[in-house]
């Protein structure tokens, strides 16, 4: 019934967490979306941004894919869906409400080929010892991307989880103008005898940055 009655108007249900404040579900025009005050979180504009860098990246040989930043779990079902990929994909998110929400309300499940791991993604990606042929990063609290993952020991730990030739995808800002920060960032990958290409305004929004071997 919400799912009909959000084509004359949308439904929303908030929930409130210790990460993002405030969580909302809204039903609007028969889709379910996940938001925060300022931002779509998933299965809106964001799902087509990450379809957007998906469609750039040769995934046939990809066998494994590492994402930071679950979200409602959104760029799962982009995947295997639009994509009919079908193999191990890791996803790891600091918010236990986010994760009961992609379970409950788009019936993300743990299964043999995904694997959904509640941890600080600073904390994980530090210790992990496995190797990554694709990392999606998508870290974001509201229309910001935590300092942190803009520090260059993170991304000196991504880089060392990343296969021979394997392949990054950073959601990398909201903002008009790229950040002193986020140079820095691309300027370290180059560095690493990566080929590094920077879309701006991808859905009229978001800097994506796609980042792999040259």
């Amino acid at each position: 019934m919400r799912k009909y009655l959000s084509y004359l108007y949308p439904l929303t249900r908030k929930v409130k967490s210790t990460y993002s404040d405030t969580l909302e579900i809204t039903w609007y025009n028969g889709k379910k979306h996940l938001n925060t005050k300022n931002a779509n979180y998933s299965y809106g504009s964001l799902q087509a941004i990450l379809k957007f860098g998906l469609e750039k990246i040769d995934l046939k040989n990809t066998n494994s894919i590492l994402l930071l930043g679950l979200g409602g779990g959104s760029v799962i079902e982009t995947l295997r869906q639009d994509f009919n990929y079908q193999k191990q994909i890791t996803a790891v998110d600091i918010d236990p409400v986010i994760i009961d929400i992609a379970k409950t309300e788009y019936q993300l499940e743990n299964n043999s080929n995904t694997t959904i791991i509640c941890n600080d993604a600073l904390h994980f990606i530090k210790a992990n010892t496995h190797k990554f042929d694709l990392i999606i990063i998508d870290l974001f609290i509201d229309i910001k991307v935590p300092k942190q993952f803009l520090e260059l020991s993170f991304w000196n730990d991504v880089v060392n989880s990343k296969s021979s030739n394997g392949v990054i995808l950073f959601n990398a800002s909201l903002e008009d103008k790229k950040s002193n920060q986020l140079k820095v960032v691309i300027e370290f990958l180059k560095t690493k005898v990566y080929k590094v290409d920077v879309y701006d305004k991808v859905n009229n929004t978001n800097t994506v940055i796609i980042s792999q071997s040259l």
